[in-house]
């Protein structure tokens, strides 16, 4: 939809040219490719790591620590956290989901509420520093007299917003859990 309405837009702007086009289209396979190459790899080393038993061993490790399993879920949202401000979501959630996943319920977490917390958590590491993707993608639209300071200086109330969202819904599980309650009865 998105591909759609750039188009109508460009061509209701009287700035469609093929040429442009074209550059769009190959620029968009380029990415794709790279997404897809990502995808796979992640998927051979995630499939290599569970089969040797590393899996069983984050398992071990995880469960058998002498905290609590929200502690223990903690532990895991802050080593998301962490990733996800030097890499990219696609191999963070190609390689740690499916490890992580089949740990969920030894802990007690139900996976649907583990999954959009750890996009609300990717989506705030986005924003800090030392990459901030989300902040060099914003710094790429904005005017040149905008500098990156004040993009940061501008984002670290959102980035304190969000957080304090984070820690509501793991608070408070069913701020995300009531809706598919309802809706999968």
């Amino acid at each position: 939809m998105g591909a759609i309405g750039g188009l109508a837009l460009t061509i209701a702007y009287k700035r469609f040219t093929w040429q442009g086009f074209k550059e769009a289209v190959y620029g968009t396979l380029r990415i794709s490719s790279m997404i897809l190459i990502i995808a796979v790899g992640a998927s051979i080393f995630t499939g290599v790591f569970m089969r040797l038993g590393g899996g069983k061993m984050i398992e071990e490790v995880l469960v058998g620590l002498p905290v609590t399993p929200i502690v223990v879920g903690l532990i895991v949202m802050v080593f998301i956290f962490i990733m996800g401000m030097f890499l990219d979501w696609v191999g963070i959630l190609f390689i740690f989901i499916p490890v992580l996943s089949p740990i969920l319920p030894s802990l007690g977490f139900d996976p649907l509420w583990f999954a959009i917390v750890v996009c609300l958590v990717l989506q705030t590491s986005f924003l800090s520093p030392p990459y901030a993707v989300s902040i060099f993608y914003l710094k790429g639209v904005a005017p040149p007299e905008v500098k990156i300071t004040d993009i940061y200086k501008g984002i670290l109330p959102f980035m304190v917003l969000q957080l304090i969202g984070v820690a509501l819904c793991v608070t408070f599980p069913q701020i995300i859990l009531w809706l598919p309650s309802i809706l999968y009865k």
